[in-house]
């Protein structure tokens, strides 16, 4: 992070929020919200912000799966598929 660049007063967000918006939008970069000289916010584009939580879901899955690996908690293909199947089967019998 560009201090000089991301790092904006609590003052610059209510006279400019719109510009301040449209910069985080096309940086695709956080801006940093200060209030009394300490961070108190961030201002970031939705898409970025997506982008963001998306990959920290990955990763969240990624460590479970690891978890599951080494705590022998793994099934085969074909034993996967058939649960998968019955999982099915029941939702539909439940309609």
């Amino acid at each position: 992070m560009d201090a000089s660049k991301d790092v904006e007063p609590i003052t610059t967000l209510k006279r400019e929020a719109s510009q301040l918006i449209e910069r985080a939008r096309d940086r695709g970069a956080p801006i940093l919200i200060t209030q009394g000289g300490k961070p108190t916010a961030v201002l970031q584009d939705v898409e970025s912000f997506e982008r963001k939580k998306n990959a920290l879901l990955l990763l969240k899955l990624l460590a479970q799966g690891e978890r599951d690996y080494d705590g022998k908690r793994i099934l085969t293909r074909s034993e996967a598929k058939r649960r998968f199947r019955d999982r099915l089967a029941e939702l539909a019998r439940s309609k």
